[in-house]
Protein backbone atom coordinates (compact mmCIF):
# COMPACT_ATOMS: atom_id res chain seq x y z
CA UNK A 1 0.00 0.00 0.00
CA UNK A 2 1.43 3.33 -1.06
CA UNK A 3 1.37 6.65 0.74
CA UNK A 4 -1.58 8.03 -1.22
CA UNK A 5 -3.70 4.91 -0.78
CA UNK A 6 -2.83 4.78 2.94
CA UNK A 7 -3.85 8.43 3.33
CA UNK A 8 -7.11 7.90 1.41
CA UNK A 9 -8.15 4.77 3.34
CA UNK A 10 -6.88 5.30 6.89
CA UNK A 11 -6.63 9.04 7.59
CA UNK A 12 -10.38 9.72 7.16
CA UNK A 13 -10.99 7.24 10.01
CA UNK A 14 -8.80 9.16 12.47
CA UNK A 15 -11.77 10.98 14.05
CA UNK A 16 -13.53 7.73 14.85
CA UNK A 17 -10.35 6.26 16.30
CA UNK A 18 -9.87 9.37 18.43
CA UNK A 19 -13.43 9.21 19.81
CA UNK A 20 -12.97 5.59 20.89
CA UNK A 21 -9.59 6.39 22.45
CA UNK A 22 -11.00 9.41 24.28
CA UNK A 23 -13.94 7.36 25.57
CA UNK A 24 -11.58 4.77 27.04
CA UNK A 25 -8.74 7.00 28.24
CA UNK A 26 -10.79 10.07 29.23
CA UNK A 27 -7.90 12.35 28.28
CA UNK A 28 -7.41 14.38 25.12
CA UNK A 29 -3.62 14.12 25.14
CA UNK A 30 -3.60 10.39 25.82
CA UNK A 31 -6.23 9.79 23.14
CA UNK A 32 -4.17 11.73 20.60
CA UNK A 33 -1.09 9.72 21.58
CA UNK A 34 -3.01 6.47 21.18
CA UNK A 35 -4.21 7.46 17.70
CA UNK A 36 -0.68 8.43 16.77
CA UNK A 37 0.57 5.04 18.04
CA UNK A 38 -2.13 3.34 15.99
CA UNK A 39 -1.11 5.12 12.80
CA UNK A 40 2.52 4.26 13.46
CA UNK A 41 1.62 0.58 13.80
CA UNK A 42 -0.54 0.73 10.69
CA UNK A 43 2.21 2.45 8.75
CA UNK A 44 4.69 -0.25 9.72
CA UNK A 45 2.20 -2.87 8.47
CA UNK A 46 1.20 -0.95 5.35
CA UNK A 47 2.40 -3.71 3.00
CA UNK A 48 -0.21 -6.13 4.35
CA UNK A 49 -3.02 -3.56 4.75
CA UNK A 50 -4.12 -3.88 1.13
CA UNK A 51 -5.69 -7.24 2.02
CA UNK A 52 -7.87 -5.74 4.78
CA UNK A 53 -11.58 -5.87 3.86
CA UNK A 54 -12.82 -3.59 6.64
CA UNK A 55 -10.25 -0.97 7.66
CA UNK A 56 -12.63 0.61 10.19
CA UNK A 57 -13.14 -2.67 12.07
CA UNK A 58 -9.41 -3.41 12.14
CA UNK A 59 -8.56 0.12 13.24
CA UNK A 60 -11.21 0.20 15.97
CA UNK A 61 -10.04 -3.15 17.32
CA UNK A 62 -6.43 -2.00 17.32
CA UNK A 63 -7.17 1.36 18.98
CA UNK A 64 -9.31 -0.33 21.63
CA UNK A 65 -6.50 -2.78 22.42
CA UNK A 66 -3.89 0.00 22.52
CA UNK A 67 -6.02 2.03 24.91
CA UNK A 68 -6.78 -0.93 27.16
CA UNK A 69 -3.06 -1.71 27.30
CA UNK A 70 -2.39 1.89 28.38
CA UNK A 71 -5.10 1.73 31.04
CA UNK A 72 -3.76 -1.58 32.36
CA UNK A 73 -0.17 -0.35 32.49
CA UNK A 74 -1.23 2.78 34.36
CA UNK A 75 -3.38 0.83 36.81
CA UNK A 76 -0.55 -1.64 37.42
CA UNK A 77 1.85 1.17 38.18
CA UNK A 78 -0.65 2.78 40.54
CA UNK A 79 -2.00 -0.38 42.14
CA UNK A 80 -2.50 0.10 45.86
CA UNK A 81 -1.80 -3.03 47.86
CA UNK A 82 -3.99 -3.19 50.94
CA UNK A 83 -1.93 -5.87 52.67
CA UNK A 84 0.76 -4.94 55.20
CA UNK A 85 3.14 -7.40 53.52
CA UNK A 86 4.05 -4.66 51.06
CA UNK A 87 6.23 -3.17 53.77
CA UNK A 88 8.41 -6.30 54.05
CA UNK A 89 11.98 -5.51 53.13
CA UNK A 90 11.42 -1.77 53.53
CA UNK A 91 14.13 -0.10 55.57
CA UNK A 92 13.58 2.51 58.24
CA UNK A 93 15.11 5.15 55.98
CA UNK A 94 12.54 4.27 53.31
CA UNK A 95 9.72 4.84 55.76
CA UNK A 96 11.02 8.23 56.75
CA UNK A 97 11.56 9.48 53.23
CA UNK A 98 9.12 12.02 51.88
CA UNK A 99 7.92 9.66 49.15
CA UNK A 100 7.25 6.88 51.64
CA UNK A 101 5.33 9.26 53.86
CA UNK A 102 3.28 10.60 50.96
CA UNK A 103 2.49 7.08 49.74
CA UNK A 104 1.39 5.96 53.20
CA UNK A 105 -0.79 9.07 53.60
CA UNK A 106 -2.36 8.52 50.18
CA UNK A 107 -3.03 4.88 50.97
CA UNK A 108 -4.64 5.79 54.29
CA UNK A 109 -6.78 8.46 52.60
CA UNK A 110 -7.90 6.06 49.88
CA UNK A 111 -8.75 3.40 52.46
CA UNK A 112 -10.84 5.91 54.41
CA UNK A 113 -12.71 6.93 51.29
CA UNK A 114 -13.24 3.31 50.26
CA UNK A 115 -14.74 2.57 53.68
CA UNK A 116 -17.40 5.21 52.98
CA UNK A 117 -18.46 3.61 49.69
CA UNK A 118 -21.66 1.54 49.61
CA UNK A 119 -20.90 -2.10 50.43
CA UNK A 120 -21.53 -3.55 46.94
CA UNK A 121 -19.41 -0.89 45.27
CA UNK A 122 -16.61 -1.34 47.78
CA UNK A 123 -16.61 -5.13 47.38
CA UNK A 124 -16.61 -4.96 43.58
CA UNK A 125 -13.80 -2.39 43.61
CA UNK A 126 -11.69 -4.45 46.01
CA UNK A 127 -12.20 -7.63 43.98
CA UNK A 128 -11.29 -5.94 40.73
CA UNK A 129 -8.41 -3.72 41.85
CA UNK A 130 -6.82 -5.57 44.75
CA UNK A 131 -7.55 -9.16 43.77
CA UNK A 132 -7.44 -8.57 39.99
CA UNK A 133 -10.53 -10.74 39.47
CA UNK A 134 -12.17 -10.88 36.04
CA UNK A 135 -15.71 -9.55 35.68
CA UNK A 136 -17.37 -12.98 35.30
CA UNK A 137 -15.84 -14.18 38.57
CA UNK A 138 -16.91 -11.02 40.41
CA UNK A 139 -20.41 -11.44 39.00
CA UNK A 140 -20.55 -15.02 40.18
CA UNK A 141 -19.34 -14.18 43.69
CA UNK A 142 -21.60 -11.16 44.17
CA UNK A 143 -24.68 -12.51 42.42
CA UNK A 144 -24.74 -9.50 40.09
CA UNK A 145 -24.75 -9.59 36.31
CA UNK A 146 -21.51 -8.69 34.55
CA UNK A 147 -23.13 -5.47 33.37
CA UNK A 148 -24.09 -4.56 36.94
CA UNK A 149 -20.55 -5.36 38.10
CA UNK A 150 -19.16 -2.94 35.51
CA UNK A 151 -21.69 -0.27 36.52
CA UNK A 152 -20.94 -0.70 40.24
CA UNK A 153 -17.21 -0.54 39.51
CA UNK A 154 -17.61 2.61 37.46
CA UNK A 155 -19.75 4.23 40.13
CA UNK A 156 -17.27 3.27 42.84
CA UNK A 157 -14.34 4.70 40.89
CA UNK A 158 -16.20 7.94 40.23
CA UNK A 159 -17.22 8.33 43.87
CA UNK A 160 -13.73 7.49 45.08
CA UNK A 161 -12.22 9.99 42.66
CA UNK A 162 -14.72 12.63 43.79
CA UNK A 163 -14.11 11.92 47.48
CA UNK A 164 -10.33 12.07 47.16
CA UNK A 165 -10.45 15.26 45.08
CA UNK A 166 -12.85 16.83 47.60
CA UNK A 167 -10.37 16.07 50.36
CA UNK A 168 -7.56 17.57 48.28
CA UNK A 169 -9.54 20.77 47.91
CA UNK A 170 -9.99 21.21 51.68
Amino acid sequence: MGVEEFNNVWLPLAGRFYRVAFYILESDAEAQDAVQDLFLKLWKRRDSLGEVNNPLALGLTMIKNLCLDKVRSVSRSRTVHPEPEILEGVTASDLTSDDGLINRENLARIRECMARLPEKQRKVLEMRVFENMPYPQIAQLTGLSETNVRVKLSEARKKLKRMTSDEDNR
